[in-house]
C-alpha cells in the first residue's frame, strides 16, 4: 500500500493528532484557511519524513488505524505480531527499531524507501536474523517439545493431534530428524495406508533432511511394487504401506522381527486407523516386543467415529491416553487461533439443502443407523438423482465465478465422471479422478490441478483426495458425498482450508449437500473437541 494513499485516508482529527495539538492550534491561529485535510497532509510531510512517521510508535499506531481490516491481518502476519483476535491491537504491540528486519517489512508494506543511513544501519547490524530452510511455527515447536517428552519415557507412545493445515507432517519430520541424529544407526518406520500418503512422506523427509540432517541417510520405499532388502537398510527412514507390511508379516515372522529389531521409532500417519485389525497386527509386531521402541501417531481427528465412545476409547487406550495438541491463551478453540494467524483460511460454511428424490424404506433407515457409514447402494441411488445433480452443477458453476481451484467429493465413481463430463460440456475445465483411474493418469490430472495456471479448475473425485493430497491453493470444496464419519468429513474439508501462511488462501468456501433423512456435520472447528471425553491424560 502506498504511503501517500494511506495518508489520504486521514481525516482532520487524525491529522491534528499526527501534527500534534500545539502545532495544529498555532496553525489555526495564524492561517485559518490552511486548516483543511489536504493542506494539513502537505504540512505534515514538510515537518516529518515518512520514515519518522512510521518509526514513531504513537504516530505509527494512528496510521495503523487507517488501513482496512484485511490489510491489518496481512500486516500482522508480515510483522509477526503477537497473537490477538484484533489485528489492530496486535500491530500496536509490535516493536519497530531503527535497525531491524521488521522495519524493512513495514517500509516495504507502505512502499516507503529506506534512507541510505537506515539501510546502512540494517546492513551493519551486529545481530543478523537468519530464517531456516525448514522452520517450524511456534505452535509446532511447542508440540515437538511435548512429543519428545512423552517418547523419552514409558510407555513411549503418544498421539499428535493438530488440526488439518496446522503442519502435522512437518512437525513429525522435525521429530524424525532429531531422532535419527541422536540414534545412529537406526531405522524409523513411517506407516501409511495409501500410496499417495507414502510418496508424500518420502518427498517431505528428503526436503527436511536436506536442512536438518547430519549425515547421508537413505529413504526406503516399501509399498506397491517396491520391495525392502533389510540387509541393505541399516539406517534411515522406511516409508511403508500398511497393506505391504501386513502381507509381509503374515508371510514371514522372521522378516517383521528383523524389521522390529532395527527400528527405534514408528510413526503412524492418519493414526485414527491404529486400532483397525491390520494396523494393530503390524504395530504389535513392531512395537510391543521392544520396550525402547517409541510410537507416534499423527491425526487431525483423534477418534474413529462420531458417537461410538467404546471404539474411540480403545484408540485412546492404544496411545496410553497421551495426546499432544495445541492450547492458545485467549482462544477456546485452536482452529480460531490458526485462522487469526492465517495458518488456516477464514471459511464460509454453507449448506445446500436438498429434499431427497428417493424414498428410503424402514430397512434403508435401519442400515443407515447401524452401519459405520452410509451404505454404498444408497449413495449410488443419490448419484442417479437428476435434480440433485442439477443443483450440484449450478452450485459449481457459481463457485467457478470466484474460485480458481475447486474440489468435489462425489458419492460414487460414476458420479465423479458424470459431473466432470457435464461441467466440461458447459465450458469449464473439469476432470475426474477415482481409484479406478490409472495411476499415471491420476498423477497427471492431480499435477495439472496443482499447477499455478491462472484459470479455474474443478477436480471431481471419489475415494482419492481425502488424504495424501496437498494442493494449498484450493479454496472451495463441494461435499456431495454424505457421510456419518466425522473423520472423513474433516478430511474432505481439510483439502480446501489452507491459509496464507501455509501457502493457501485468506478465505475458503465449503458447500455441503445436505440430504433430508441423512446425517451431516457443521464445521471443523466444532468437531475439533469431539473426542476429548476419551482422552483423559492430555498435554495441552
Amino acid at each position: 500500500m502506498n504511503f501517500n494513499d494511506l495518508l489520504a485516508k486521514a481525516d482532520e482529527e487524525t491529522l491534528q493528532e499526527l501534527l500534534g495539538s500545539a502545532t495544529f492550534h498555532l496553525l489555526k491561529l495564524l492561517e485559518p484557511n490552511l486548516v483543511h485535510p489536504s493542506k494539513l497532509r502537505e504540512i505534515l510531510l514538510t515537518i516529518y519524513t515518512q520514515e519518522e512517521l512510521l518509526l514513531s510508535k504513537e504516530k505509527r499506531n494512528l496510521l495503523f488505524d487507517l488501513i482496512t481490516p484485511e490489510q491489518a491481518k496481512i500486516l500482522a502476519v508480515v510483522l509477526e505480531a503477537p497473537a490477538n483476535k484484533d489485528p489492530y491491537q496486535a500491530l500496536k504491540k509490535v516493536k519497530i527499531s531503527g535497525a531491524s528486519e521488521s522495519k524493512k517489512y513495514l517500509f516495504n508494506f507502505f512502499e516507503t524507501p529506506l534512507t541510505a543511513r537506515s539501510q546502512n544501519q540494517i546492513e551493519t547490524l551486529s545481530i543478523v536474523e537468519k530464517t531456516p530452510k525448514y522452520p517450524l511455527f511456534a505452535h509446532q515447536r511447542h508440540a515437538v517439545k511435548q512429543v519428545k517428552n512423552y517418547l523419552s519415557k514409558e510407555p513411549r507412545r503418544v498421539l499428535l493431534h493438530l488440526p488439518t493445515g496446522a503442519g502435522k507432517t512437518r512437525t513429525a519430520m522435525n521429530i524424525i530428524a532429531d531422532h535419527l541424529r541422536n540414534n545412529e544407526p537406526t531405522l524409523v518406520i513411517w506407516l501409511a495406508y495409501s500410496e499417495e500418503l507414502c510418496e508424500q512422506a518420502v518427498t517431505e523427509f528428503q526436503k527436511a533432511w536436506d536442512s536438518l540432517g547430519d549425515r547421508s541417510a537413505n529413504t526406503y520405499r516399501f509399498w506397491g511394487n517396491h520391495e525392502l532388502d533389510l540387509a541393505q537398510a541399516p539406517d534411515g527412514l522406511v516409508v511403508a504401506g500398511l497393506a505391504k507390511v501386513y502381507s509381509a508379516a503374515k508371510k514371514s515372522i522372521r522378516f517383521i522381527n528383523q524389521l522390529g529389531v532395527r527400528c527405534s521409532l514408528v510413526i503412524i500417519d492418519e493414526a485414527h486407523q491404529a486400532v483397525a485389525e491390520t494396523y494393530k497386527l503390524v504395530l504389535d509386531s513392531l512395537v510391543v516386543p521392544y520396550e525402547k521402541t517409541a510410537l507416534l501417531g499423527l491425526t487431525a481427528t483423534p477418534g474413529r467415529t462420531w458417537a461410538d465412545i467404546n471404539t474411540d476409547a480403545q484408540l485412546a487406550k492404544f496411545f496410553a491416553q497421551q495426546k499432544v495438541t495445541i492450547k492458545i491463551p485467549g482462544y477456546d478453540n485452536p482452529i480460531d487461533y490458526l485462522v487469526d494467524q492465517q495458518y488456516l483460511a477464514q471459511v464460509n460454511y454453507r449448506s445446500l439443502f436438498y429434499e431427497m428424490g428417493i424414498e428410503l424404506t424402514p430397512q434403508d433407515l435401519k442400515r443407515i443407523n447401524t452401519d459405520l457409514d452410509i451404505p454404498q447402494y444408497i449413495l449410488n441411488r443419490l448419484a442417479a438423482d437428476e435434480q440433485r445433480n442439477l443443483r450440484i452443477i449450478l452450485e459449481l458453476e457459481a463457485l467457478a465465478q470466484h474460485h480458481q481451484r475447486i474440489i468435489v467429493f462425489n458419492p460414487s465413481v460414476e458420479h465423479a465422471r458424470l459431473i466432470a463430463s457435464i461441467l466440461r460440456l458447459r465450458g469449464l475445465n473439469a476432470d475426474a479422478v477415482t481409484g479406478e483411474t490409472p495411476k499415471s493418469e491420476r498423477e497427471r490430472l492431480i499435477q495439472s490441478f496443482k499447477n499455478e495456471q491462472q484459470q479455474t479448475k474443478i477436480l471431481c473425485n471419489y475415494g482419492v483426495l481425502t488424504t495424501g493430497f496437498d494442493a494449498p491453493k484450493t479454496s472451495a470444496a463441494v461435499i456431495a458425498r454424505p457421510t456419518k464419519s466425522l473423520v472423513l468429513y474433516s478430511q474432505m474439508v481439510g483439502r480446501a482450508i489452507r491459509g496464507i501462511k501455509a501457502g493457501g488462501n485468506a478465505t475458503a468456501e465449503i458447500v455441503t449437500v445436505v440430504d433430508s433423512q441423512l446425517p451431516g456435520f457443521g464445521s471443523v472447528a466444532s468437531a475439533f473437541h469431539n473426542w476429548e471425553d476419551v482422552w483423559r491424560k492430555t498435554h495441552e
